[in-house]
This record gives structure tokens, sequence and C-alpha cells, in this order.
């Protein structure tokens, strides 16, 4: 019954949800570059484009619910670390995590319309992975054009994970973290591969959960031994919350 379900609403997904959400992106988007230039690049993020996710939530639909809100404070940056499922992660974090966020992507997003342009204008920030420190420079010019209130968003594993299980973590949040010292504030994502899966267009319904953890002051040094032992607090946190059957750290309690 299920799977006949799925198939049905597919139906729904490419003559309704697709067009819509794309026109909905195009005029978002380019909302975004309007009210970002005569206006405010946090305007623009924080009522324009989170209003998108939650827009674009309700197309589907999905129910989200979050988890500790209180421990994100609107009146400080952080470094913010996700675990990375679905396309739908997007949705969820930039919906109802309350801080003026700006998204570290890779440089090929700007080329998708709408989103592409109006990313750019709200000031989040494109680098190119095939040039570490570049990629850095970018993310430390960005920081000094901001003011407090804002979450430097990463998905440190990379890309999506196949299997819900988180993969291992790359250096650059950690790195930007250490070297501006800024609080890490970790996110557990859960219940958006249950609505897309990495590298696949179906979507079904359903419901998405964000636990906000407390954030992980950072105090060492970019040294080795440091940057590891940072990275694998930060994601020992993220993993306590993830269901049973997908954690990597069976002794994780959250």
């Amino acid at each position: 019954m299920k799977r006949i379900a799925v198939w049905l609403y597919q139906v729904y997904a490419w003559l309704i949800f697709f067009p819509l959400g794309f026109l909905l992106t195009l005029v978002c988007g380019w909302t975004t570059v309007l009210v970002a230039s005569i206006w405010s690049p946090r305007v623009a993020s924080r009522y324009i484009a989170a209003n998108w996710a939650r827009m674009m939530r309700l197309l589907t639909p999905v129910w989200g619910t979050v988890e500790g809100a209180e421990n994100a404070d609107p009146l400080k940056t952080y470094v913010v670390v996700c675990n990375h499922q679905s396309q739908y992660d997007i949705f969820l974090v930039y919906g109802w995590l309350k801080l003026d966020l700006k998204w570290v992507l890779k440089a090929e997003m700007r080329k998708i319309p709408g989103l592409g342009i109006g990313c750019e204008k709200a000031g989040h920030i494109y680098v190119d992975r095939s040039n570490p420190e570049l990629a850095r420079k970018a993310v430390r010019d960005a920081l000094d054009s901001v003011g407090d209130g804002v979450g430097v968003l990463f998905f440190p594993e990379g890309t999506r994970s196949l299997t819900g299980k988180m993969g291992s973590f790359k250096k650059g949040a950690f790195r930007v973290a250490i070297s501006q010292k800024l609080p890490i504030l970790p996110v557990t994502l859960i219940g958006t591969r249950d609505i897309q899966r990495a590298k696949s267009l179906i979507i079904f319904p359903g419901k998405m959960h964000m636990v906000i953890h407390p954030a992980i002051e950072v105090t060492g040094s970019e040294d080795a031994e440091d940057m590891l032992d940072l990275m694998e607090k930060s994601r020992q946190v993220i993993d306590s919350a993830l269901p049973s059957e997908l954690r990597q750290y069976k002794d994780a309690s959250g």
C-alpha cells in the first residue's frame, strides 16, 4: 500500500510541487536580490529566504519540529555544523534555526537560476573546493562584514549520506571556528532522508526534526591534535541524537 501511495504522490510532485517549487524559488530568489540590494542582506536572509524554506515545506507537505532552540543565542555568532542526509536539510535548517545563516556553498551552486544570485546577495559564501586557501579566505572575508547573531553553516561531511549514518568530517568548519575563535553549534537533522534520499528525485511527505545542541566553546589551536579533538567531539554530539540504528557511537547519549 505504501508503495502505491509513493507513486501516486509522484504525480502530484511532478505536476504541482516541482513546477511551483521552481517558480517559488525564482520569485523568492529575485526578491532576496532586491531586498538585499536596497535594504539589508540580513532582512533578506531572515525573512525572505527563511519563509521560502517554510513555504517549500508546506508545499511538500512536511511537518518540522525543533528541540533545543534556546541553545542558539541570536546575539552570538557560531560556526554551525550539521549532519547531511537530504536536500530537505536546507528547508529544515533555514526555516527553523533562528540565526542569520550564512551558508558555505559549492561554487557550482551559483549557477542555479534565482537561487544562485539570491544566495550571493543574502551574504552566503561560495567557495571553490579545489583551492582550500581561497575557500578559507572567502569565509574570513565574509565574517569580517557581518555582525552578531550569525550562523556560518557547514555540512562537514561534504556530501549527503547514502546510508543515513554520518561520514567522516572535513576540517574546513573547524579551521574557521579555531581561527576566528567562534563556538561550534552542533545540530542534528533527523527524518529528512525519509522525505528525499541522496541522489534521488523521489519525494514523499513526512516529519523532520532538528536538535540544536549546546555550543562547544573553542579554546585550542590549529595544530592537528586540537583540530581532531574538536572534530571528534562535534561528531559525537551530533551522532548522539540520531536514531539508534544510525549511530556510529553506540554508547553516545543525548
